[in-house]
């Protein structure tokens, strides 16, 4: 189920970022292509709308900045400031990132049901309620985006969705560090899909700074001006 949900998570990311780039490019184009004077490309380029455009991109950037913060908890890529715990001992050290990763979950657990209450109230009562075919009384619709016309309530969804997700990550990261001791960790220096290959005579002792040396004939030395001087 956790895998699955790994999964999930990571192909909405990608989905919403990449669909994202999309829709700005063509904006982006769509715009200035309009205002060059191309018999018959204009008048087509002029009657399409992408009003919408902004407002769709600014939703899917919120989504996929909520579901990437609970990504980032989960393997490791927020950061954080352990100079002071790290002084301390292992035990002591241990209490402090449980207390944090602690801390994390009970935050976002509160923001999940503020924004699970207000969603709520905002529309989603009555939309399910309507849906169900159920009695939705006086229960208020809801108000809907400018320009998509989109329900409100389920574009700030991210909210309570992207927040319960990031508190079960922050649990997921405390029970493994109570039970292996490791949080997740993410080398920043490296790239997937690449194979870390040695670089030779760079990784012999006492020449790792040997690259920035600029031991070559294209950089004066000191020396050099006395050197041609008659």
């Amino acid at each position: 189920m956790l895998r699955f949900l790994d999964h999930l998570e990571e192909w909405l990311i990608t989905f919403l970022i990449g669909a994202a780039t999309l829709i700005i490019f063509a904006a982006v184009i769509h715009r200035y292509g309009a205002g060059l004077p191309i018999p018959v490309v204009q008048d087509w380029l002029l009657g399409l709308n992408f009003g919408w455009a902004q407002e769709l991109c600014i939703i899917m950037f919120v989504w996929m900045a909520k579901f990437g913060a609970a990504y980032g908890v989960r393997t490791g890529i927020h950061v954080g400031v352990d100079v002071l715990i790290n002084m301390f001992d292992e035990r002591r050290r241990g209490k402090f990132v449980v207390f944090g990763l602690l801390a994390g979950a009970l935050f976002t657990g509160i923001v999940a049901v503020l924004g699970g209450t207000f969603v709520w109230e905002n529309g989603a009562h009555y939309a399910i309620f309507h849906a169900l075919h159920l009695h939705t009384g006086d229960l208020p619709e809801g108000p809907i985006t400018p320009d998509l016309e989109w329900p409100t309530w389920a574009v700030y969804s991210a909210i309570p969705l992207g927040s319960s997700l990031m508190c079960l990550r922050f649990l997921q990261v405390a029970w493994a560090f109570v039970r292996t001791g490791q949080l997740p960790h993410h080398d920043h220096g490296h790239v997937d899909g690449l194979d870390e290959q040695s670089t030779g005579e760079f990784d012999a002792p006492g020449n790792e700074d040997k690259v920035y040396r600029m031991d070559d004939n294209l950089h004066p030395k000191q020396g050099d001006d006395e050197e041609d001087r008659p």
